[in-house]
């Protein structure tokens, strides 16, 4: 005999969850699939061919550059919104621009930054990321993606340990997305290639959350240098 669902054997999913996946889906338009960060110099000088040496990459760009960068300044940011501390956060936006050497790593995470918040603005009612807002188009601030990213998560109150783990999920896969395309490497070896990501992104998660400001460091020196290298590349398929 059949039994017939009622409403009280459905699940509701909390609509925070679901704007979260929401903000985190590769399809939310924040631009990351314009930059590159240095990998495609990587690709043309054939250091970057296959899913190994694309995992190696991207290892070395988690954990030499975003563990003591972005998601530091993702942690910060976080703390910094749920106090309202805007001269703070304003502090940690010039802080995050001088850790950026390249250029070309400076303007691509502005450029994500406006692009994020311009997406989510039509999508919340904060006074806060509102203000933030005003902030970037008076040009008092550069509104690096990693601040205005941990400024939006807080509003949300998401979990912080979520917050970590999704940004540091969505930096690292976004360039596998992009090597799929750039190399090019087929899609199987790019899922794989993810896959083998989790315990390292779970390792870096742990690491961040263990560290403070002064821990910040840019020890990514070639993927920097990448990236000053990749205006003069004969083509290119990315902005940075």
């Amino acid at each position: 005999m059949k039994r017939h669902l009622n409403t009280k054997d459905i699940i509701t999913i909390k609509p925070s969850l679901l704007h979260f996946l929401q903000i985190h889906d590769s399809a939310f338009p924040i631009g990351s699939y314009t930059h590159s960060f240095g990998m495609e110099t990587y690709i043309q000088a054939q250091k970057i061919t296959d899913k190994q040496s694309l995992l190696n990459f991207c290892k070395t760009y988690l954990f030499s550059n975003l563990v003591f960068g972005d998601g530091l300044f993702v942690k910060e940011a976080y703390a910094l919104a749920l106090k309202q501390e805007f001269q703070q956060l304003k502090q940690l936006d010039q802080l995050s621009h001088a850790m950026k050497i390249a250029k070309e790593s400076r303007q691509g995470s502005i450029k994500m930054g406006k692009q994020f918040i311009e997406t989510i603005l039509p999508l919340t009612d904060s006074e806060l990321v509102a203000t933030w807002r005003e902030l970037i188009k008076k040009k008092e601030i550069h509104g690096h993606y990693a601040i205005t990213y941990g400024i939006y998560a807080a509003h949300c109150q998401f979990d912080l340990e979520d917050v970590l783990a999704a940004f540091l999920y969505s930096s690292t896969t976004a360039l596998i997305h992009n090597a799929v395309r750039a190399i090019p490497l087929g899609q199987s070896a790019g899922v794989q290639a993810i896959h083998l990501l989790f315990d390292p992104i779970n390792e870096a998660v742990e690491l961040v959350k263990e560290k403070t400001l002064d821990d910040l460091s840019n020890s990514s020196v070639g993927i920097e240098l990448a990236s000053m290298e990749h205006e003069r590349l004969h083509s290119r398929l990315f902005i940075s």
